[in-house]
């Protein structure tokens, strides 16, 4: 039995507010037509290999995934490799991989969108061609907040400067890093608070250095994929992004979180930091205790900050 799939179109990056307008409507669209949500994107950054600048992303494939589903209903997302799908034909990308390939009953693309090769499929073009082989298709306009199109663009920007509030406001949703927990200099020992070390993964925007209020979550391990579902926690943590010059770590940028209210050994786990609120810059201090100090007192930042939210 051939499945038939509603599917939302486009890259998808940060899953903000301006995607979560496709997503929504294709979960409503495929409610009404007993199909599956679906989202189709991309392995790579389409305008990062075009222009071929580097282009740091909001999210790794993998929690893109997660934030579709767990925020829209989105049950599956198909990854494609954008190097294969821009040399195909804009109409064979319809009418073949779409229609006969992932049995596409109805499709929305956003104003911009653009495809296959030398990007000669855009909305208009998609909207006829559809029409022709009797495919639904919705275009969604752009979406604006404070007189601002909601993009990854704009959303990039407020992260590098650590303005992570009116970043979760455009996103939707709080910003995220999700990854495998590292061992690091045991630093939460010597300040006896428990910690969590992340990498930054590979080509993510690394948010401006300093320290935030957040969120931590344990993942499930046994899910391949960041989960639809919440996991353990959340844990409130005082997060520090940079290269924690105190204990000379060199430039190796890292995330660490310093939980609050957690005891245990997460070393291997998958967990996922949730940014709320900057507190301060990085900076260096002049003593192990004057960093317990200060850490204590960013823990209490981050109490008050979460008790009044």
């Amino acid at each position: 039995m051939c499945i038939s799939r509603v599917i939302a179109l486009g890259f998808f990056d940060g899953v903000h507010l301006g995607h979560g307008a496709l997503l929504q409507r294709v979960r409503e669209t495929a409610e009404e037509r007993g199909a599956v949500p679906a989202a189709f994107t991309f392995d790579r950054s389409p305008t990062a290999v075009i222009t071929g600048q580097n282009i740091p992303l909001l999210s790794t494939v993998e929690d893109r995934a997660g934030l579709m589903g767990e925020l829209y209903g989105i049950q599956e997302v198909v990854i494609a490799p954008f190097d294969a799908m821009q040399r195909m034909d804009w109409e064979d990308f319809v009418a073949q991989y779409l229609v006969e390939e992932l049995g596409v009953v109805h499709v929305v693309a956003g104003h911009d969108f653009h495809f296959g090769y030398k990007g000669k499929g855009d909305p208009e073009r998609l909207q006829k061609k559809c029409a022709q082989l009797g495919v639904g298709c919705d275009i969604i306009s752009k979406v604006e907040r404070e007189g601002i199109t909601i993009s990854s663009t704009y959303i990039r920007s407020l992260i590098a400067q650590g303005e992570m509030e009116r970043a979760d406001q455009f996103l939707g949703h709080p910003y995220r890093l999700s990854g495998p927990v590292n061992h690091g200099k045991h630093l939460g020992s010597r300040l006896g608070f428990p910690t969590v070390n992340l990498r930054i993964p590979e080509g993510v925007i690394v948010p401006a250095f300093g320290v935030y209020a957040t969120r931590v979550w344990v993942l499930p391990d046994y899910l391949d994929h960041r989960p639809c579902i919440p996991g353990e926690g959340p844990y409130l943590a005082v997060t520090n992004v940079g290269v924690r010059p105190t204990v000379e770590d060199g430039d190796q940028v890292t995330v660490e979180g310093f939980l609050l209210d957690f005891d245990g050994n997460l070393y291997g786990r998958e967990v996922r930091v949730e940014f709320y609120q900057y507190l301060r810059t990085e900076r260096k201090f002049p003593s192990m205790e004057a960093l317990t100090e200060e850490i204590r007192r960013n823990a209490q930042q981050t109490r008050e900050f979460f008790n009044g939210n």
